[in-house]
């Protein structure tokens, strides 16, 4: 600084000296003409005069340029306060080291810049507000709110970017969701072979995507559609098997041909409306081929109905009750009869289907652990060999734990059922567990009728001997082991009778407990199982 202030002194200096120079040689020039000393009073009054003037024009020059420039400073100030506000940024301080002209252009630099700043902003505000409006007119969402007129901070801008983002992976996730629902639909109205019946069901199989909201609502609507279609679709499937099925039971019913069958069962490239009206067009025919046929017709029914009586376990009572069963007159009331039990007995056999196919393995088990029984107890088995007895004891014992078995779970599941249904489950026209009861009391009371049975087929069969006098000598002993025998024999005796006796009574009442009842009959038929191995393997 002090260097250009020493240059301009020596500058300012040399302007003095050129003046001095200048008026010295007006000075001779004037001598030289023997000019007045008024007259260059005169003159030199002139030159101080134009010497003044351009002096006092040039700091008026100088005085303006230095007021415009602080004024430009006052100006550059003022928008650079209201940039730096309305782009949300720290105001700028200025160096007061600088001169004023270091100012002005520094202020003038830094508002050019603020202001393309501010030009920037504003465009990449525009461009992303009118990404932001598509997306949300699309989704029927509000736009994120940015004053008009304001300028966006770098914040506001990354929060819109963010928004559009988010926007955008909205939109492509409802995209596909309507795009799966579209198809899904397009589908299900293909299948069913029907065309849409109003505007939401045009609109969800327009190709045109952009046509279509994707409002939450719009998608709700969609996925609304979609099942209730569904719903339309198993309706009918439904029907159509239900169709179907009367068809296939009319072909057995009214003996169709196999030829006959397969034309009506090559079906492709058809709708379910359009094969559903096949098969009702069939069963049409079939339904005027069964009237013609009546008592044909009702014997078949009658066949299925006995089928599922006995898969219900039916009484004979219990059969009975169904009067038309045993009507001659073959009418059409009566084939509707027919038709309405036959339905009923299929929904109840479906309905239980799991306790009766227990209940069906149950007298399964039953049925082989009575032939096991009588086994057990048959005289002619003393000449079997290679261990068979043992082998048959096995199998009872194992059959009597799977019936035991069946029976708890049975009982569990018939209370169950009982409760839910508010009625009793009966089995050949009685309580399970009381026909359970029955049936081993049954079984307890013909083996007890087959012990005796044989018991006086050996006293009719063995011949009357007439008493020898044993020869003279000492009478023999009787060894406790002997008399034991016979004591033994007397009290089984009695005690067979005795069992028999109660056998008969606790049949007629049905109060001996049913587990007393197993445990009899097991003790027996291990008893005699062993005591005829015995004899078997001495034999």
């Amino acid at each position: 600084m002090s260097r250009y202030t020493r240059k301009s002194e020596v500058l300012a200096s040399s302007v003095i000296s050129s003046t001095n120079q200048a008026l010295a040689t007006l000075m001779d020039i004037w001598d030289g003409l023997g000019i007045k000393e008024e007259m260059r009073l005169q003159r030199i009054e002139e030159v101080k005069k134009h010497i003044e003037e351009l002096f006092n024009r040039m700091i008026h020059e100088e005085r303006e340029m230095k007021d415009r420039i602080e004024k430009s400073i006052q100006f550059c100030r003022k928008q650079l306060k209201t940039l730096c506000h309305d782009l949300s940024i720290d105001e700028y301080k200025i160096d007061e080291n600088m001169t004023i002209l270091q100012i002005e252009r520094d202020l003038r630099v830094r508002l050019e810049l603020l202001a393309k700043q501010k030009n920037e902003r504003l465009e990449e505000l525009k461009i992303l507000q009118q990404k932001d409006q598509e997306l949300c007119s699309d989704l029927c969402v509000t736009p994120y709110y940015i004053p008009s007129g304001s300028i966006p901070s770098l914040v506001q801008l990354e929060e819109l970017k963010e928004h559009i983002k988010v926007q955008t992976e909205e939109k492509r996730k409802r995209l596909q969701v309507f795009s799966t629902l579209r198809a899904e639909i397009r589908q299900c109205l293909n299948e069913m072979g029907r065309q849409p019946e109003n505007s939401l069901e045009q609109d969800a199989i327009c190709e045109d995507e952009e046509a279509f909201f994707l409002t939450p609502e719009n998608i709700k609507a969609l996925t609304v559609l979609k099942a209730q279609l569904e719903l339309k679709k198993e309706a009918l499937l439904s029907t159509l098997k239900t169709v179907s099925e009367k068809v296939q039971s009319l072909w057995e019913l009214l003996q169709v041909t196999q030829e006959e069958r397969e034309a009506c069962q090559k079906i492709s490239g058809m709708s379910i409306f359009e094969e559903l009206r096949m098969w009702e067009s069939e069963l049409a025919r079939l339904d005027e081929l069964k009237m013609a046929n009546l008592k044909q017709v009702i014997l078949k029914i009658r066949e299925e109905l006995k089928d599922y009586w006995d898969k219900c376990f039916y009484s004979p009572e219990q059969r009975k009750e169904f009067g038309p069963y045993y009507c001659d007159e073959f009418t059409e009331d009566l084939l509707s009869q027919h038709d309405e039990e036959v339905v009923k007995m299929k929904l109840l056999y479906e309905k239980c289907k799991l306790i009766l196919d227990a209940v069906a393995k149950w007298e399964s088990s039953w049925t082989q652990f009575v032939v096991l029984e009588k086994k057990a107890c048959d005289p002619n088995r003393f000449s079997n060999r290679g261990g068979t007895l043992l082998k048959e004891e096995k199998e009872r014992a194992k059959l009597q734990k799977l019936l035991s078995k069946l029976e708890e779970e049975l009982k569990s599941r018939i209370d169950t059922w009982e409760a839910e249904q508010g009625r009793p489950f009966l089995i050949k026209g009685s309580k399970f567990m009381d026909y359970v009861a029955t049936q081993w009391e049954l079984l307890k009371h013909q083996k007890e009728r087959e012990k005796q049975d044989r018991a006086q087929k050996k006293e009719e069969t063995t011949p009357f001997k007439t008493p020898v006098k044993r020869p003279g000598g000492p009478c023999p002993q009787v060894t406790p082991s002997s008399k034991s025998r016979k004591l033994n024999g007397t009290t089984n005796s009695t005690m067979s009778r005795t069992n028999v006796t109660h056998s008969s009574a606790s049949l007629t009442t049905g109060k001996v407990p049913l587990a007393t009842i197993k445990e009899e009959i097991s003790k027996k038929s291990s008893k005699e199982t062993i005591f005829n191995s015995t004899i078997n393997e001495n034999l």
